[in-house]
């Protein structure tokens, strides 16, 4: 299998995962030119893809669909809800609804030689999944946009070789920052987004030997830094008693506007 972050932030998000068969993209929140040039840098094209997944209905995950959807054959997944929300959108008019597969969370399906599992996330958008892929025993997971995580979570991220989750933001730089009131009262909430303290202990709970990489995404551009960002997981790792060592570890930041390099697993 191969995954690459091809932009992770506040502003925007898209991710690639493909195996020998398949060539799948998660959220396209960003311009389509963008995923274009991002999947053409794994020798990949527009063609070629064999299915866009969406976790939910936001901007930052679906700007860039409706155009990509012109430009491209591939079916759009997405839970009913989402689909629905999307549908009310303008524009959405005109694309075929004959291209959304609709998909629930812990039902599998097959596209090509790709397992994909959508899993429940806690959040503020109409039907919100994260995404669980298994290629033989290979297994990478999509899991941003989290007001928090539970059993459920980490049971569904164990015994991943690579992981994108989010670290969204630095709790102390929200609560002093300019945004209003009810709009940090969203992010720090359960429906919210995972703080960067938050994520280092949920990674403290399903890291494993084999894991290949670790990418922390979703930051706000607002409200964290990468380096702060980097810091603050190591430290939740290192103070968890887990056992495994941050510096022995695959940790990298995802960037915002460019391929974060390409892990083969």
């Amino acid at each position: 299998m191969r995954f690459a972050s091809i932009a992770s932030g506040s502003s925007g998000n898209c991710s690639y995962i493909g195996s020998g068969a398949a060539s799948l993209i998660v959220d396209a929140g960003i311009s389509c030119k963008r995923v274009l040039e991002g999947i053409h840098a794994l020798d990949v094209g527009g063609r070629d893809l064999d299915g866009i997944l969406i976790t939910h209905e936001h901007s930052d995950h679906i700007q860039g669909l409706p155009v990509l959807a012109r430009k491209t054959e591939a079916p759009i997944y997405a839970t009913a809800g989402t689909i629905e929300a999307m549908m009310r959108m303008s524009s959405f008019a005109g694309i075929d609804p004959g291209r959304f597969i609709v998909i629930r969370p812990d039902e599998k399906f097959t596209i090509r030689d790709i397992t994909v599992e959508p899993m429940h996330i806690s959040h503020d958008a109409a039907d919100p999944v994260g995404y669980r892929f298994t290629y033989g025993k290979k297994k990478a997971c999509i899991c941003t946009d989290l007001g928090c995580y539970t059993d459920y979570t980490v049971e569904c991220l164990k015994d991943s070789d690579v992981l994108l989750v989010e670290a969204n933001h630095d709790v102390n730089m929200l609560q002093a920052g300019r945004y209003p009131y009810p709009l940090k009262q969203r992010i720090l909430g359960d429906r919210g987004h995972l703080s960067n303290m938050n994520s280092g202990r949920m990674l403290s709970k399903v890291l494993n030997d084999h894991m290949k990489a670790v990418y922390l995404g979703h930051l706000s551009e607002e409200n964290n830094m990468p380096e702060l960002a980097y810091e603050t997981v190591r430290v939740e790792i290192l103070m968890s008693g887990s056992g495994f060592r941050p510096d022995e570890l695959p940790i990298h930041v995802a960037k915002r506007k460019e391929m974060s390099g390409i892990v083969e697993f």
